[in-house]
């Protein structure tokens, strides 16, 4: 529960879903990152508030990067980036997408701007719980630490 008390804080503070996100994974690692954040407020409202797929999922997809993906020249690739990612997508669709007509922001709001309010955190609050899901499940440690393999 305190991670929805969280999520809705994040919202109280004018954090946009795709943000939310990305600062819990970051509260998690106890790092601060407002580039990062500034970054992904271009995913808000499905992509520039253009409606398309959910702020939600890209903001998901975005925590798993922060955790695996390719930061420097000399990292190598991992490929369990992209298996989360299909796994990811995979869940938003059947659970997500399936309940709200597809896996747009428009889609989800269906032209009430209250869904926003009423829909949202708790999509944010799945989400969020799935990425820490796949991301223990595939051999992270939360806390950003490197795990031994």
């Amino acid at each position: 529960m305190d991670d929805l008390l969280n999520v809705q804080r994040k919202r109280a503070e004018g954090y946009y879903c795709s943000q939310i996100i990305v600062s819990l994974a970051l509260d998690l690692m106890g790092r601060q990152n407002p580039d990062l954040l500034r970054s992904v407020h271009a995913l808000a409202g499905g992509i520039g508030f253009s409606g398309q797929i959910c702020g939600a999922l890209t903001g998901g997809a975005c925590m798993l990067g922060l955790y695996d993906g390719k930061g420097m020249p000399e990292e190598e690739e991992d490929e369990r980036l992209n298996l989360m990612l299909l796994d990811l997508v995979d869940w938003f669709s059947r659970e997500v997408g399936s309940r709200h007509g597809g896996m747009n922001c428009d889609d989800i709001l269906e032209d009430n701007t209250a869904n926003f309010t009423i829909r949202c955190p708790g999509i944010v609050h799945e989400v969020y719980q799935k990425c820490k899901e796949l991301l223990v499940a595939y051999g992270f440690d939360l806390s950003g630490n490197p795990c031994d393999e």
